[in-house]
């Protein structure tokens, strides 16, 4: 018995635990009953999603009271994300859930007035617990491998505002917005951190060694040495703006699966200029360009798949198995689209869209990415008289997992009108692009199948929808941008970013540096992703980053090694 016990309650993405662990060299045992908790000598939570969905997994499986005891007994305990928040006597996320306890408070959602929520991305901690009269060195040794001034990953629209009565449970906040946090519990035998270390690149894996190495403090009432301050806050926060690959995957012709571009959603070569298509572009093997880019300091990476595997088993996609193989070596956020549907095996089976999220996140997935299924989604909410049906995907993975879990991938096109009055009814904006006859005023059109096919719903419908529905972050394509490198659309983004209180990703048009500087100058969205100018190598990651510290805007450094 005894050992290190990871803590899998059924919810959300731990393989990536489990693989930042192996990583590292250690090995590790799965809670699989209530007395396995008691038996580790060290034992890891790594909470997803909701907190209400955490504490009744708990209870329905009696780990919860075992957990308190082996937190009493003074055993070395990591929470992580939503592992921290369970401490706590309850969250507003699920007022009537009670949560372990442990600690006195309430886990609190944030503002939404000047910012978007959730809060996801690297930001800053700071420590408001330190040791006198040392150097960053040791207390980057001895404050658990956490160091001031690095970013993390956050992922969350809950969290825990600091307060003086939390002093001495603080060892480090976190500024989003005008709100500071606690982003870093520690005292006595408990560690707990409100960012994802497995999800933070190497500057997260150190934090598991230490960890795991025993460093860092571990009785707080015996160092007399400790300052111990408020926080300040600052100006402007800390929060990071994401660079993010994005990796279509389709198979080719000789059946491979290889990572393509389309130019306007046409994968194909032209090979001869007779307008005939060739074959499908070949940019590289998925797994391979997926480290390559961990590795020049990509924020996050999206995988799209674009081939239907519908004669497949759902435990069969090959998807799964590069997600599996991903997320080994790349400890940043991944995120899939494509497929995340209800489905049907061959052999008659049914697959809810839950169920089918739920194989991705434990293949390693952070999030899942809804496209023409949000569509249709948002057409019967709209029948309906905008009343929440509960059974659409967006909903139940939402509801599972949490918001930031679930991504919709807008796919819209621009329709020019030369009067409002002649958009049938849709959100038009003013443009200062005059379509083929002049006109002035356009609208945004939502397609689907990959942009074959139109939609009579905008833009702004679909957004504003599914944010009621519950997802957590935006992916704004534009087929008139797709592979032109002529910069992105400003003005859809603009519009999309007034429309809703959810973080956005700028996609579609990236060609040179400048296309991110203006993309997050003009329109603050919180990030940008590009795809074929980072596989062909004409834009280096580490170029567009340097280009936006330059120019004032923030970006996550990276920590080349362990």
């Amino acid at each position: 018995m005894g050992g290190l016990y990871l803590l899998d309650y059924g919810a959300g993405n731990v393989r990536s635990l489990a693989n930042a662990l192996n990583r590292l060299g250690y090995e590790f045992k799965w809670v699989e009953k209530p007395d396995d908790i008691l038996a580790a000598d060290k034992l890891i939570f790594p909470g997803v999603g909701a907190f209400g969905s955490a504490m009744e997994l708990l209870a329905s499986k009696n780990y919860a009271e075992p957990l308190k005891q082996y937190i009493k007994l003074g055993k070395p305990f990591m929470g992580i994300c939503v592992g921290l928040q369970t401490l706590f006597h309850g969250s507003e996320e699920n007022p009537n859930v009670p949560g372990l306890c442990v600690i006195s408070g309430t886990v609190k959602l944030f503002n939404k007035t000047d910012k978007a929520v959730p809060h996801m991305g690297w930001n800053e901690v700071f420590y408001i617990k330190r040791i006198d009269g040392v150097n960053e060195d040791y207390l980057e040794d001895n404050h658990h491998g956490i160091k001031q001034g690095t970013v993390y990953y956050f992922v969350h629209s809950y969290a825990v505002p600091f307060t003086d009565e939390l002093k001495e449970w603080t060892l480090a906040t976190t500024q989003y917005g005008k709100e500071i946090f606690i982003s870093v519990i520690q005292k006595d035998n408990i560690l707990c951190t409100q960012f994802h270390p497995e999800k933070s690149g190497y500057a997260g894996l150190r934090i598991l060694r230490s960890f795991l190495q025993g460093k860092g403090i571990v009785n707080n009432n015996v160092c007399e040495s400790f300052i111990i301050k408020n926080p300040e806050l600052l100006s402007r926060d800390r929060f990071t703006k994401r660079i993010i690959a994005c990796l279509d995957v389709r198979t080719n012709d000789q059946g491979d699966l290889v990572v393509t571009k389309g130019d306007q959603y046409d994968v194909r070569e032209c090979s001869d200029g007779s307008g005939i298509s060739g074959q499908v572009r070949n940019l590289g093997k998925p797994i391979d360009l997926a480290r390559r880019y961990f590795d020049e300091g990509a924020d996050e990476i999206t995988f799209l798949n674009i081939t239907s595997f519908r004669n497949c088993p759902l435990t069969d996609l090959p998807m799964l198995k590069i997600l599996k193989r991903t997320s080994e070596t790349v400890f940043v956020p991944l995120t899939i689209g494509g497929g995340i549907r209800d489905v049907t095996d061959p052999d008659g089976k049914f697959h809810s869209a839950l169920e089918v999220a739920g194989e991705y996140f434990r293949s390693g997935a952070d999030k899942v990415s809804i496209g023409s299924d949000a569509v249709y989604a948002v057409e019967k909410y709209l029948a309906n008289g905008k009343k929440l049906s509960g059974d659409t995907a967006i909903e139940t993975i939402a509801r599972a997992y949490g918001s930031q879990a679930v991504v919709i991938s807008v796919d819209p096109k621009r329709v020019y009108v030369d009067s409002p009055v002649n958009a049938m009814g849709h959100h038009v904006i003013p443009t200062s692009y005059p379509g083929p006859k002049g006109e002035t005023w356009c609208w945004y059109q939502c397609t689907v199948k990959g942009g074959r096919e139109g939609r009579d719903i905008d833009v702004h419908q679909l957004v504003t929808a599914c944010e009621t529905m519950g997802a957590g972050e935006i992916l704004l394509n534009c087929m008139d941008k797709d592979g032109t490198n002529s910069g992105y659309d400003l003005e859809l983004i603009q519009d999309v970013k007034k429309a809703v209180k959810i973080p956005v990703i700028a996609s579609s048009g990236a060609g040179r540096e400048e296309h991110f500087e203006k993309v997050f100058a003009e329109t603050n969205v919180e990030a940008a992703l590009a795809a074929g100018i980072f596989h062909r190598r004409e834009v280096p990651i580490q170029s567009v980053k340097n280009y936006l510290k330059e120019r004032n805007i923030l970006v996550r450094d990276m920590v080349p090694t362990l």
